[in-house]
């Protein structure tokens, strides 16, 4: 979508879904499940559709996007069209606030009207061209980002929100806030991933609690608040090192438990996406 410098909607890009990556007490979780995400979508349908992926960080304070896809030190371009994103492969693009820093080490201290400010121009000056998936990145909470993101994305028929979690309570407390959140602004939710969920030994295959459940986790937060469970991802030592090193994980160990886990997450909210679609063009037909 594009807006215009008065903040009204003046063109929109074609885009078929749109997914807000919502928030968990630990970002670098949330941030983790998102690049899999970008990364799994382009990989599973590279040679069939050569689906068109949009990723956008929208965590202003904290962009460790561009470190996690192996684009640190990129930098963006301006051409006629506006902002050309950063591309990791043909088909997936990148912008983030992270490409705008000077070194990866500043800070960016910036109050609500800035951020919204950055967030509007990401969406109104990047050149996405068309695009078949827009992935959202946000920072942590219930703030200004998220928001403003809901708001302006409004009239694009956002598909919904993916909410990352880990098993203890202190988490589950702000991701059942989060999920309040999407009610009241009425965004929906396609489910939640727990994260961090038992470390199985990669020699004798037992499966250990490093974080006990101990209200019984996001499985029984879901049927608590009737929200759909996407999957559990166990600890993998693995998928630290890949993000630190901007690989995928998915190619550099793929035989992980988390591996297997992260595909079949990644399935069920492309189906979700694929039948929140059909659903939007028999209204249309109407």
């Amino acid at each position: 979508m594009k807006v215009n410098r008065n903040g009204k909607e003046e063109q929109e890009t074609n885009t078929e879904h749109k997914r807000v990556k919502n928030k968990s007490k630990n970002k670098v979780i949330r941030k983790t499940i998102t690049f899999w995400n970008g990364n799994m979508i382009f990989k599973n349908e590279l040679f069939t559709t050569f689906s068109k992926i949009a990723l956008l960080d929208i965590d202003i304070c904290g962009p460790s996007i561009p470190k996690m896809m192996g684009l640190e030190g990129e930098q963006v371009h301006q051409s006629g069209s506006g902002w050309s994103p950063v591309y990791v492969e043909e088909n997936l693009g990148v912008m983030s606030v992270g490409f705008l820093l000077g070194s990866p080490d500043d800070a960016v201290i910036w109050r609500g009207p800035k951020k919204n400010g950055m967030i509007k121009q990401f969406l109104r000056d990047v050149d996405w061209g068309e695009i078949d998936y827009l992935i959202v990145d946000t920072p942590p909470g219930t703030s200004d980002e998220h928001l403003s993101i809901v708001q302006y994305l409004s009239a694009a028929h956002i598909d919904g929100a993916v909410i990352i979690t880990t098993p203890q309570e202190v988490s589950l407390q702000d991701v059942r806030k989060e999920i309040n959140f999407c009610h009241k602004v009425k965004l929906p939710i396609i489910g939640v991933v727990e994260n961090m969920s038992g470390f199985i030994c990669p020699k004798c295959k037992n499966e250990s609690q490093i974080f006990p459940p101990t209200t019984g986790g996001a499985e029984v937060m879901c049927q608590d608040l009737k929200v759909p469970l996407l999957g559990k991802v166990p600890l993998d030592p693995q998928i630290g090192k890949s993000c630190d090193n901007g690989q995928s994980f998915l190619t550099e160990v793929p035989d992980s438990p988390a591996t297997l886990a992260y595909r079949n997450i990644i399935q069920r909210i492309q189906d979700f996406c694929g039948l929140h679609s059909s659903k939007e063009e028999k209204l249309i037909s109407r």
